[in-house]
């Protein structure tokens, strides 16, 4: 928290209402965001070329069929109709529960989704865990040993942790650990130690980039006058460090990994593929090899509605840490 200092004021911390007001603003302009995402794909699935009523049709063993039998399955899929009439079903299906049944597996896309959706939660969580003890204590002893030989060593280690692409490394990782040291298993999500390796390939890049912006956080707030005035009253560095740095340096590190968390989402893709983990970006990899529509669409918009949470709850905390970030353009007191 922000230290009481003589001849330093600091905004109160928002109250109630004002909070609840920025809340209800933040939700009402996350609505024409969730719905240019949902235009968006729509408009991507048809303009992209393959017609689905062809590749099921093609996957089902049909190698040559006639015109009627096209035509019919674009009938059963609803692909028939005008566009806006399909997307304004689509919308009104969504806002009754209704999110369509996949074209590739003939199921639910909600119970799909939700089926697979906490997969990717436990890894994303597991990545998030991992940055955090990982990237916020080394950014700290980086910044307090500025010039150093430890803060060489972590710049250099950022470095090496952004410079390594995420399937190179899910390769490395499981030869070593699984291959030769027998240690963890190859693939799979039965249990907690297989998602150990998919979640430290997953948090390599975002480890090195907290580890450098803590680290510019820190130093800049041992700059500031405060810590001064602090240092003049002999509070030990100690202090300083956890308890006035570090919750003042912390709200753009809240930042990168409230992204961080909300692009996992989407971005997971590669490491669920490599480790064979079914969760909502395999299934959306696989939904785009056969134009599967409803599949696409429903998972735009259980992602697009998770990133603008956790942008929400991003925000919350970043106020609770620093009450001089202003709401909607006001102070915070």
């Amino acid at each position: 928290m922000t230290p009481n200092l003589p001849g330093l004021h600091f905004p109160k911390s928002p109250g109630s209402v004002e909070m609840l007001r920025y809340i209800v603003r933040r939700l009402f302009s996350a609505v024409p965001v969730l719905f240019g995402i949902t235009l968006l794909a729509f408009l991507l699935g048809i303009l992209s070329p393959g017609n689905p009523a062809e590749i099921l049709l093609s996957s089902g063993g049909e190698s040559a069929y006639t015109a009627e039998q096209l035509a019919e399955v674009e009938r059963q899929l609803g692909l028939d109709r005008p566009y806006p009439q399909q997307y304004v079903q689509w919308i009104g299906g969504v806002l009754q529960g209704d999110w369509g049944d996949s074209f590739r597996t003939k199921e639910p896309v909600r119970e799909e989704l939700f089926s697979r959706f906490g997969v990717t939660i436990k890894l994303a969580a597991g990545a998030l865990l991992l940055t955090v003890m990982v990237g916020i204590p080394f950014g700290v002893l980086s910044a307090a040993r500025e010039g150093g030989l430890m803060d060489r060593l972590s710049q250099w280690g950022s470095i090496l942790l952004l410079s390594v692409p995420s399937f190179w490394a899910a390769i490395l990782l499981v030869g070593i650990f699984a291959e030769q040291l027998h240690w963890l298993p190859t693939s799979g999500q039965e249990t907690w130690l297989h998602l150990v390796l998919p979640a430290i390939v997953l948090s390599f890049s975002t480890v090195g980039t907290t580890i450098r912006l803590t680290r510019s956080a820190v130093i800049r707030e041992l700059s500031s006058q405060y810590i001064t005035a602090a240092r003049g009253k002999g509070i030990s560095q100690r202090l300083i460090l956890g308890r006035h740095a570090l919750s003042n340096a912390i709200p753009p590190v809240l930042t990168l990994l409230g992204n961080y968390l909300g692009g996992i989402l989407g971005g997971s893709v590669v490491v669920e593929s490599v480790f064979a983990i079914n969760g909502i970006g395999k299934f959306a990899l696989d939904s785009i090899a056969v134009r599967d529509y409803p599949a696409l669409q429903g998972y735009v918009m259980i992602t697009g509605f998770t990133f603008v949470a956790i942008h929400l709850l991003t925000d919350l905390l970043s106020i609770w840490f620093n009450p001089q970030i202003r709401l909607g353009g006001g102070a915070a007191a």
